[in-house]
């Protein structure tokens, strides 16, 4: 079996100096799907340690665009775990503690899941909100191998359909699974391997101690 084809792979001498040029990076794709009077930047984000990097250097970067920009921005949540919205664990309830604070989104702009609904009708909820029926666009999860263990899920036609994806990864923690992905023949390949973008970008945001396993080429990078 081929290996899948990795994608950009950019890696960074810090998680902060990934971190500015992932912003950077979003606000410039922002200011491309909103040139013409009726575009739309839909977003999609992950949690972990990605909320703090994005509510550090995200609303300097998008400042430059102003208020009006931001009004045609929309938020949405790749996977987002069913607790409510006030728990440590809730990524909505994170962004909206330390990046929505700071940048003006409108909250109607912001798509979020019903916790208070059972995992099936949170999916089922979820995937009216982003408005696509054609196909199985969010997965109920209910064996998360990481606690807590329900949560709904954008599924890979989503991803494979979007303009950009972007992975980011830092820590050592993630360097043998980031190898798997980039690099290894697997019959079953992980999750990540199977996201390609049909016609969009698919770039990779690492620090040193991710990548350090890596033998495929990548772009080292320093913005300091």
């Amino acid at each position: 079996m081929a290996a899948p084809a990795p994608g950009l792979i950019s890696v960074f001498s810090s998680p902060q100096e990934l971190g500015a040029s992932l912003a950077q990076l979003v606000a410039q794709r922002a200011a491309c799907c909103l040139e013409g009077a009726r575009g739309r930047f839909a977003l999609g984000l992950s949690g972990g340690s990605l909320v703090s990097m994005l509510a550090r250097e995200l609303p300097a970067a998008a400042a430059p665009a102003g208020p009006a920009s931001l009004a045609r921005w929309t938020l949405g949540f790749c996977d987002e775990r069913l607790v409510p919205f006030e728990h440590a664990e809730s990524t909505y309830g994170l962004y909206r503690t330390q990046l929505l604070s700071r940048l003006p989104i409108p909250d109607g702009q912001v798509i979020t899941i019903n916790p208070t609904l059972p995992v099936e009708a949170a999916a089922e909820d979820y995937a009216q909100k982003l408005r696509q029926e054609r196909e199985k666009i969010v997965a109920p999860i209910s064996d998360s191998p990481k606690p807590p263990p329900e949560r709904v899920t954008l599924t890979l036609p989503v991803l494979n359909a979007a303009r950009t994806v972007i992975f980011v990864a830092t820590g050592e923690g993630k360097a043998a699974v980031l190898k798997r992905i980039l690099e290894d023949r697997e019959e079953r390949p992980l999750p990540a391997a199977l996201v390609q973008p049909h016609t969009g970008t698919l770039r990779w945001f690492l620090d040193e101690a991710a990548a350090r396993l890596l033998s495929v080429p990548f772009e080292k990078h320093s913005t300091l």
